[in-house]
């Protein structure tokens, strides 16, 4: 239980710092244009926020989906499948924090 209730805690704290991310920057004046006008880092910055919204959104459907099977299991049966849930939960954060990390 305090387990997924920290995994629910990250998730919202990585929703949060995506959102510190999408704020513009002094470097916007030297971007790029694509043809048809929009800013290249701007499009690339938008595409990944909502690459970052969809694996936030999984990330918490699967960290409920194993809150629930904890629960519903012994203290001393873990399944594979969650076990698998919990590996693709690490996944999908490192996938959010290296788009965070990137400009």
């Amino acid at each position: 239980m305090i387990r997924c209730t920290c995994v629910i805690f990250l998730v919202f704290t990585l929703v949060f710092a995506i959102a510190l991310a999408q704020q513009p920057n002094a470097q916007d004046s030297l971007d790029t244009k694509l043809p048809s006008g929009k800013s290249q880092r701007e499009e690339i910055l938008r595409a990944d926020h909502e690459k970052s919204l969809k694996d936030a959104a999984e990330l918490v459907k699967l960290s409920e989906e194993v809150q629930i099977e904890l629960e519903k299991n012994d203290r001393h049966v873990v399944s594979v499948a969650s076990l698998k849930k919990l590996e693709d939960i690490e996944k999908l954060a490192k996938r959010i924090r290296s788009r965070l990390k990137r400009f």
